[in-house]
């Protein structure tokens, strides 16, 4: 059996925001409305994965995290792939909320630049340019020798 991610369900204080925003930057368009009316849920995709957007029932009860993200257990970031860091940034104009970077990233993978910036509630999206997969990775449960690409320690992203 095979499994593919489908979607990632984001809690909202204002669920129609948080769709003009992903619709606006990223191309998301709604593939299904459960139960329409002021507590719906509605189902955004692009390119296959969907955001399931709920309305928020409760307070946050901490402070919105910046940078990359929680260091804490749990949800850090989701990032989209652009082919274009800078125009991807400028189109977004001030909805453009840079949490992070830009930072260069050439360490990792050469030509790689990431940036994070927050949604209109604070969720942290990495805006990668320039990832690709490495040739041969180490397999699980192998050691990462120090001092090889794959065991530099990582930045605080």
């Amino acid at each position: 059996m095979s499994y593919v991610l489908h979607h990632i369900g984001l809690s909202c204080n204002d669920p129609i925001a948080i769709e003009e925003f992903y619709t606006k930057h990223f191309g998301f368009t709604r593939g299904r409305v459960y139960a329409p009316g002021p507590d719906q849920v509605v189902m955004i995709q692009a390119g296959g994965v969907y955001l399931e957007l709920f309305k928020s029932t409760e307070e946050l009860p901490v402070p919105k995290v910046q940078g990359a993200g929680q260091d804490y257990s749990g949800f850090r970031h989701f990032a989209f792939l652009v082919d274009d860091l800078d125009a991807k940034l400028a189109e977004m104009g001030d909805e453009a909320v840079i949490t992070l970077g830009p930072t260069d990233m050439s360490m990792f993978i050469e030509g790689m630049r990431v940036a994070w910036i927050a949604d209109p509630e604070g969720n942290i999206i990495e805006l990668n340019d320039g990832y690709v997969d490495e040739a041969n990775p180490p397999k699980l449960g192998d050691p990462i020798p120090a001092g090889t690409p794959g065991g530099k320690p990582h930045p605080a992203c």
